[in-house]
Parts: C-alpha cells; structure tokens; sequence
C-alpha cells in the first residue's frame, strides 16, 4: 500500500460550502518527504497551460510522478460555487491548477479519501464509545443532554453528533 494512503491530511484541509480542499503546498511537501525526485507539470494544450471547449469554458491537466509512477488529473476552471467559468482570467486558470495538483497527488493516495467523501484515512476511523452512547440515551431531558455535549472535548462530539441528536429529537 502506498505510504501516501495513511497518512491523515484532515488538519491541513479547509472546508468551502460542502467541499473539503487539501492545501496543495502542505501535499506537495509530503510528496517530498516520500520522494525527493518527484515532480509535476501542467499538460499543455496548444501551447497553453489549459484547454478550452467550444461553450469558452476550461479545463486543466496536471501529471505528477511519485516514485517512477505517473498520474496524471483533469480539473474544469471553476468558480467559487464549483461551476465552470466561461473565459477565465488568469487567476482562475492559476487557481484551477493548483487545485488540480492536489487531485493528481491523491491520484497517488495523499488525501484520496477526501474525494471519496470519507472523514479519514484508512485504518484510523474511530469506533463510538458505547459508554458514551448508553449516557447519551440516558439524559433525561435537553439541558442534562446539552450539559453532557459540553462536557466532552470538540472530536468526541462529531463523533457522536448523531446520537445526539436523535436523543434530542426524542426528547423534544
């Protein structure tokens, strides 16, 4: 298995609306760390770093190669709402690039997990604490319920949100 696909990138990872984005200087940084000969380039189409479709939207390419193995991803330039933009600036085309080579990085497993819609990386999901679950069902109204969410450190609480809130919709 790839050294990439255990490795936890939730901390260097920033939520926009529904999306979760792996900063691609940390990602690249770790690349490094498993290969300091690794290397990525933009394909070009038409001499450009982009390529664009009859409608003047856009697409890049970003290839990288970790440890003899190449990947190469495509990315629409897009907008802050995830929508193809029609004649992108040059920021836009920069932006979508980037973007672009974390996607290719976890090609190789750095993140990959983010795009699968998972929380975290193989081998490190947490399992509930049943003790926890059994306080949880035994709170015997809304304050005493809210009194024990607060109570417990921020990681325990996303863990067990939905116990909570099934418990508080019972109660309500």
């Amino acid at each position: 298995m790839s050294e990439l696909l255990k490795i936890n990138v939730n901390d260097h990872t920033e939520r926009k609306g529904n999306l979760t984005y792996l900063s691609w200087a940390w990602a690249w940084a770790e690349v490094l760390k498993v290969d300091p000969a690794a290397v990525w380039s933009v394909c070009e189409s038409n001499g450009l770093p982009v390529m664009y479709f009859k409608d003047d939207t856009a697409m890049v390419c970003v290839s990288v190669t970790i440890n003899g193995i190449h990947r190469s991803c495509v990315l629409p330039v897009m907008d802050n709402r995830n929508r193809a933009i029609q004649n992108p600036d040059a920021f836009a085309i920069n932006t979508a690039i980037m973007r672009c080579l974390a996607k290719a990085i976890a090609m190789h497993g750095l993140g990959l997990y983010i795009y699968a819609g998972e929380d975290l990386p193989e081998g490190e999901k947490p399992e509930l604490d049943l003790a926890l679950l059994a306080q949880i069902v035994a709170q015997p109204d809304v304050a005493s319920l809210t009194a024990l969410f607060k109570s417990l450190p921020v990681d325990a609480r996303q863990l067990h949100m939905e116990a909570f809130q099934a418990r508080k919709k019972e109660l309500t």
